[in-house]
């Protein structure tokens, strides 16, 4: 199903199930997520909107507007909503995870990548039009701290305990690290052009360097850049299986998507895309991947045994993507940890 183009006005994270709710709503949430049929949320960055698909037919079946340039996503620390980053905007986008309707919006400067801290504290912000960090508070979204680390803020992580997160700066070639028990910065680190998707693995820091055709790991303590793994041309997010047995990393420039052993980071397999510009991915229960496809306004869901596909046509620029299935899943979910 194509969706027709709106006009264009202009120019994640961790929590438990049920954390902060009575036994009883959790089960209740549970019951509720279980009787939703599963729906898969696209972030259009290009086309001001949101699409809503049907997972079991693969057809679009709501589009909802946001203002200019909906990107990314971060559940709320009870799970109740999904909120999504319309960087020039100005404005995170409120809707219902389960069933992808609208749920309003929060006026918040410049968001685009966004994500909770593990122990649910905070709400960090990457700003990056305006080259702001910002540091919320996730009860009530109040200001905290505002760092002006570098230019074109992009992607981020955090260590487990909260302490540290770390986020690319695009523009300035650099990863910085954040200290967020006293909100200062630890140090920079120099890692080439266009850094962009962040990870915290196994002890060490992930970051896709998309200028190059490699992923830096970084020690997460000094910032030194410990090596570089090959993955193809224009690597530019990175993410965890389920299992934590395999790392797909989105070669966004070369169109092609790798997947990496998760323990030794050894190449396994690369699976073409056709140009199509992967970005952001999602596991669905099944096994299948879920990529958004910049470049071709579509998203592929891929049989990683195969590497088989079909698209579904969405729109513009499609940038992140949730699947409601992810609620059903214990532990840490954020956009990476799949």
């Amino acid at each position: 199903m194509k969706l027709s183009r709106r006009a264009l006005l202009g120019g994640g994270l961790a929590v438990p199930l049920g954390l902060g709710l009575s036994p009883f709503l959790a089960l209740r949430s549970s019951l509720a997520n279980a009787a939703s049929p599963s729906i898969a949320i696209v972030m259009n960055s290009g086309e001001a909107s949101v699409s809503v698909i049907d997972m079991a037919s693969h057809r679009v079946v709501r589009t909802l507007p946001t203002m200019r340039e909906p990107s990314h996503w971060a559940l709320s620390p009870d799970r109740s909503k999904l909120y999504i980053a319309d960087a020039s905007g100005n404005a995170l986008f409120i809707v219902d995870p389960r069933n992808g309707t609208s749920l309003g919006h929060k006026v918040i400067a410049d968001p685009y990548q966004l994500g909770f801290t593990p122990d649910q504290r905070y709400l960090v912000i990457n700003a990056l039009r305006i080259n702001y960090v910002d540091v919320y508070r996730s009860d009530d979204l109040t200001l905290v701290k505002r760092f002006s680390p570098g230019e074109m803020p992009s992607h981020l992580g955090f260590s487990p305990d909260s302490r540290w997160s770390f986020n690319s700066m695009q523009e300035s070639g650099t990863l910085v690290s954040f200290d967020l028990t006293n909100m200062t910065i630890r140090w920079k680190s120099e890692l080439g052009s266009t850094p962009a998707g962040v990870l915290w693995h196994n002890g060490k820091v992930l970051v896709c360097v998309m200028g190059s055709d490699h992923v830096a790991e970084v020690d997460p303590v000094t910032g030194d850049v410990l090596r570089r793994v090959k993955t193809g041309v224009g690597p530019h997010n990175v993410f965890l299986t389920p299992d934590r047995r395999t790392l797909y990393v989105t070669n966004r420039v070369g169109g092609s998507l790798a997947a990496l052993d998760a323990a030794t980071l050894e190449l396994l397999r690369t699976y073409p895309l056709h140009a199509g510009g992967p970005d952001d991915i999602s596991v669905a229960p099944d096994g299948k991947l879920w990529v958004t496809l910049r470049f071709r306004e579509q998203v592929a869901v891929l049989d990683p045994a195969s590497g088989n596909y079909e698209t579904i046509d969405v729109g513009r620029s499609p940038h992140g993507i949730f699947l409601s299935t992810q609620m059903s899943r214990p532990g840490f979910v954020t956009a990476e940890n799949l």
